[in-house]
């Protein structure tokens, strides 16, 4: 495993079981920029514009890998929701769920992964809960269909 995207193949495990962290560039309100760290199931990863809404904030775009090495103190595309520095910023995706079974995530290191129960992690993590979840336009596919 070389990147968090090849954990659930790697592990033999649903990519809803499996969690990644997506670190973002952020331009706040009022012109400063922060890294905000996002916890998320591999299956549902982060869109921009959804971080954007639920942080309430100007601009987001993905941090670029030194950026998510130096703030993370992982390498990217490996980073662990464990251990992240006091200070980061991290938003917890409300799509994970606490329940008993086993989730599985990186560690930092290549070829290596951790299971625990997705309630352990959850109390570990000292993020904000926010609401990813992209609106469906009106008039979508989706809203026509349950319409009828």
């Amino acid at each position: 495993m070389t990147c968090v995207d090849e954990l659930p193949e790697a592990v033999s495990a649903a990519p809803g079981r499996c969690v990644a962290v997506t670190v973002f560039e952020v331009a706040t309100r009022i012109g400063r920029e922060v890294v905000v760290a996002v916890v998320s199931a591999v299956s549902d990863p982060p869109q921009a514009g959804a971080v954007c809404g639920a942080l309430g904030v100007r601009q987001v775009r993905l941090a670029p890998d030194f950026l998510v090495n130096s703030a993370t103190d992982y390498a990217a595309g490996l980073v662990s929701p464990l251990l992240l520095p006091e200070g980061l910023a991290v938003a917890v995706d409300d799509r994970l769920r606490a329940d008993a079974d086993a989730i599985f995530t990186a560690t930092g290191e290549r070829h290596t992964a951790i299971s625990m129960r997705a309630l352990d992690l959850l109390t570990l993590l000292p993020g904000k809960t926010v609401n990813l979840r992209i609106p469906r336009p009106r008039g979508s596919r989706q809203a026509v269909a349950i319409r009828h």
